[in-house]
């Protein structure tokens, strides 16, 4: 559970962290040139308030939980965890596959739910990526973004994290198509929703060492190069050439 890296809904499972590690390499990249000209940030002062707010929660509380979680429970187990919430991600992948007509994405995304649900036990094996059906990445704000709405400015929201003005408008509705808001009972919603939360911050722990310099640019940049690189399926160019 990571209050200053809810940027994907983020994102979930160790693919995710494993992209996420190649986002910060390259923010610390965009960190050796004069980060105030990387990114418009006219909400700056408050959204320097919001950062402060959840950085001191993550170290006072969730990232000691997330860190006594990856201590206490095997390997196994949390694999397990990241895959069941991985499985139900894939519902809101398989919409957004097609609301961005991608056909072919969607046909994989659902088989992937399809396969997991059923013989991988409600998702907690992940048997489809061993069939050669990858996970994809895809949320309400990057089908904004592919249909053309601008991200707007950069927007560091209280508990959520760093996002934008567009993703903040895909963020209630990748919230209202996940299956975890419609349980009856709020006791297991909420169970839930700190168990994801902190599988999720367990995978971003060796995450840290790697943010370098203002901890509040460094995540400010290498937020905004991964949503473009999303939206962009890969097509962006950097410094280094195109990806």
């Amino acid at each position: 559970m990571n209050f200053s890296f809810f940027i994907t809904s983020l994102q979930k499972t160790e693919a995710i962290a494993r992209s996420s590690l190649i986002v910060l390499i390259l923010g610390s990249s965009l960190l050796s040139t004069p980060v105030s000209a990387q990114t418009a940030d006219p909400w700056n002062s408050l959204n320097q308030y919001s950062f402060a707010f959840n950085d001191f929660f993550d170290q006072l509380i969730v990232r000691p939980v997330a860190a006594t979680y990856t201590a206490f429970l095997p390997r196994f187990a949390r694999q397990g965890i990241s895959n069941f919430f991985s499985n139900l991600d894939d519902i809101n992948v398989f919409v957004n596959d097609l609301l961005q007509l991608k056909l072919d994405d969607a046909l994989v995304d659902s088989g992937r739910l399809l396969v997991n649900t059923t013989i991988g036990v409600g998702g907690v094996f992940d048997f489809a990526s061993d069939f050669g059906l990858q996970k994809h990445e895809e949320d309400f704000g990057q089908t904004l973004g592919r249909w053309g709405v601008g991200s707007g400015p950069y927007l560091m929201l209280p508990i959520f994290g760093a996002s934008n003005a567009r993703d903040s408008v895909g963020l209630i509705l990748d919230t209202m198509f996940n299956p975890i808001q419609y349980q009856d009972n709020s006791s297991t919603r909420l169970a839930l929703f700190l168990l994801r939360e902190t599988d999720t911050r367990s995978s971003l722990l060796a995450l840290d060492e790697l943010i370098i310099g203002n901890r509040y640019l460094f995540i400010r940049e290498a937020y905004v190069q991964r949503r473009e690189y999303l939206v962009q399926d890969g097509n962006v160019a950097n410094g280094f050439g195109a990806f």
